[in-house]
């Protein structure tokens, strides 16, 4: 791999890096810091670049390991509001709708991270990032029926999360 194969093919998912990363270790230097290594680490192994089939799945992967490890060193586990993920804001809302629409997207967040780690990974891969299955295959390397259960549990428990919080009173 030469230079510029590197700009035009790793390069672009340097955000989808960031906020992957960012969901994992919690704080915006700590991402950036695991976004460089990865692509120090890319550069490095670049001579195995030719075997690689899925240049973003494999950079989502190391990704993944490295912000595990940072975690691990850090011993904390902390996620970003998923709000800043989505962008909900829109120009035409009242404030009690923008404060509705920001107070819910708090709870699922905290719903969300609330999750165990498998369940946690791939719901935001699958619908945060929108990652294909077998993308999220192969970044959490997992087969296609664990990536398909843990979708469904961890929706299901924010699913019914939720409406416990809404039909509270009722």
């Amino acid at each position: 791999m030469n230079l510029e194969s590197f700009q035009t093919r790793v390069l672009p998912v340097k955000n989808k890096l960031f906020r992957f990363a960012l969901k994992f270790v919690g704080s915006e230097e700590e991402a950036k810091d695991v976004v460089q290594e990865v692509f120090i680490r890319v550069w490095n192994g670049r001579e195995q670049m030719n075997e690689v089939q899925n240049w973003e799945a494999w950079c989502m992967r190391i990704t993944r390991n490295l912000s595990l490890d940072r975690i691990r060193s850090i011993n904390r586990k902390q996620t970003h509001p998923i709000e800043e993920s989505f962008n909900v804001q829109h120009e035409a809302l009242t404030p009690h709708e923008s404060t509705e629409i920001h107070e819910s997207m708090q709870r699922i967040n905290q719903l969300i991270a609330s999750l165990p780690e498998k369940q946690r990974q791939v719901i935001h891969l699958r619908d945060v990032e929108g990652y294909s299955y077998n993308e999220i295959c192969e970044i959490l390397e997992l087969d296609m029926n664990q990536v398909k259960v843990n979708l469904f549990r961890a929706r299901n428990a924010v699913r019914e999360k939720l409406m416990k919080i809404n039909a509270y009173g009722l």
